[in-house]
């Protein structure tokens, strides 16, 4: 019974947020901002919390060079700033993350409705071409997602060794606790390193899918 309840709950709340993007998409329509327009900004939404992301991992993966490189005075501190760090570069990974989930609603909901439309189309030929921009379109855009999906998955490997390091040090801070750290800091970089040129692939990516659909 309480599964029954639990699928109908689940059920509405889907329905809610269906009509929800539905009226969404209707008062944006009004003011003459169609799908394709939302979802070339949200792929600049996602280009952005990228370039943002690169910026925090790189000044986390300093922050952590600072203390490996700690040489006397207020290990406290250090780990304060590294544990800040960390807990930005989570939240600039949540935001990428949920970037693109926004960017493939949109894109799902316009391709479903450019699909419908199709079959509405009386003149086979100018059908033909709108299917024929429709498959092209498509494939830009998986190519795209492919990219932010890459780099989407380089993030949780980097923040959960963050996270574990972060903690050895809070657990033992002393000079000790620093030199164990040193032998993990060059498979972080490396890990980072990758993160970033897998970023900069996606933004390069978003900013040639943003022009090829201003072309239209």
């Amino acid at each position: 019974m309480r599964k029954f309840v639990r699928s109908i709950c689940l059920a509405s709340a889907l329905s809610l947020l269906a009509g929800c993007q539905t009226a969404y998409y209707s008062a944006m329509e009004q003011v003459g901002i169609h799908k394709r327009d939302i979802l070339v900004d949200r792929v600049e939404d996602a280009r952005e919390s990228q370039e943002d992301a690169q910026e925090q991992f790189r000044d986390a993966l300093e922050q952590f060079r600072s203390v490996v490189s700690f040489d006397g005075g207020e290990l406290d501190t250090l780990y304060n700033r590294l544990q800040g760090e960390y807990d930005d570069s989570v939240a600039a990974a949540e935001d990428v993350s949920a970037r693109i989930r926004k960017v493939e609603q949109v894109s799902e909901d316009l391709f479903e409705e450019w699909e419908d439309e199709l079959t509405k189309y009386s003149n086979r030929k100018l059908r033909d071409q709108s299917a024929a921009k429709l498959r092209t379109t498509k494939a830009r855009y998986a190519e795209l997602l492919r990219s932010l999906k890459k780099a989407e998955k380089r993030m949780p490997p980097v923040l959960s060794a963050l996270q574990d390091n972060v903690l050895y040090l809070k657990h033992n801070l002393n000079a000790r606790a620093v030199g164990s750290l040193k032998s993990e800091y060059r498979g972080i970089k490396s890990n980072i390193d990758l993160l970033i040129r897998d970023m900069e692939k996606a933004i390069a990516d978003s900013d040639r899918f943003i022009k090829q659909m201003e072309q239209g």
